[in-house]
């Protein structure tokens, strides 16, 4: 990839304060990011932007923002390198067992369900969108997995998505500071769960490939053929996007979800949103959706 003549000129690099970035700047690095990903960032998190940025242009000994807001914008390596810092510039610090009332709902609204009124055999096909490092997606599989213990005739998988490939191969690899696993119920960690050191565990490979990671991009939603699913679980997600986004976003899931199936999103993530296929779910302290049935959409 060519260089320009400016970074060929800059003398060997070394540390310097962190320099200021002007408003021009700023707003051209926000305009790439929410090109790309559909992510906004606001000014209130323009010191996380800086941080990050020098962070990596340090490593890759990039001069300036300028030359590393080209780098990242041209060529095959560009594109590489932008792979690099979208792991950067998104947020991955989530645990097991987060958000225990959603997982309860998809429990006694449609597992229980299952169990009791769907012909088998049958599987549950559920999908964590921006599932980050892993830990939401497997906590669904955890669920399913111990409800279905005893139903012979019952069988799940779970698609787990992000943007980011770091984040995604982590997932993979399914090993956690232990730190994540806290919420944890103790009879579901001692099942699924197996230590690797006295401050780390793995997810037993049994669960494992139960949980596909791919990588996905929510604003190409529309072009993944991800399938029809039971179960979508939206978390912690949202709330990085502008409301129209947000919108389009979640009408794409709801095409995606099956009649009967449930989509389940972070409290307090979404304001003035509803879809004529939908119904709300009252259970507490969650926001979740059910499609209706296609008997249910004749009598309407």
């Amino acid at each position: 990839m060519a260089i320009p003549e400016q970074a060929q000129m800059q003398a060997p690099w070394e540390y310097t304060e962190t320099p200021p970035m002007d408003d021009l700047l700023f707003q051209q690095w926000v305009e790439l990011l929410e090109k790309r990903t559909g992510i906004l960032l606001p000014e209130s998190r323009k010191t996380f932007l800086i941080t990050n940025l020098i962070s990596r242009m340090r490593e890759v000994k990039s001069p300036d923002y300028q030359a590393y807001l080209h780098l990242v914008t041209n060529g095959s390596s560009g594109q590489v390198e932008w792979e690099t810092l979208v792991d950067r510039l998104t947020v991955h610090e989530t645990r097991f067992y987060r958000d225990n009332n959603a997982l309860n709902l998809i429990h006694d609204n449609y597992l229980k369900e299952i169990i009791d009124g769907k012909e088998k055999p049958y599987t549950v096909h559920a999908w964590s969108v921006g599932c980050a490092t892993g830990e939401e997606p497997y906590s669904l599989a955890m669920l399913m997995d111990y409800t279905f213990l005893n139903h012979n005739e019952l069988y799940y998988g779970v698609t787990a998505s992000d943007v980011s490939r770091a984040a995604l191969q982590t997932g993979r690899d399914a090993i956690y500071h232990k730190r994540r696993i806290k919420n944890v119920p103790e009879h579901i960690a001692k099942t699924y769960l197996e230590p690797v050191d006295e401050e780390h565990v793995q997810v037993r490979s049994t669960l494992k490939q139960k949980v596909c990671f791919t990588q996905i991009n929510l604003l190409d939603l529309a072009q993944q053929p991800t399938g029809m699913m039971d179960i979508i679980l939206c978390q912690n997600v949202l709330i990085y996007f502008k409301r129209e986004l947000r919108n389009l976003i979640l009408d794409h899931l709801t095409t995606r979800l099956k009649p009967g199936g449930i989509l389940v999103l972070g409290a307090g993530e979404v304001f003035g949103w509803t879809h004529p296929e939908l119904d709300l779910i009252n259970y507490e302290s969650t926001l979740a959706f059910k499609r209706r049935a296609e008997n249910d959409e004749v009598n309407k």
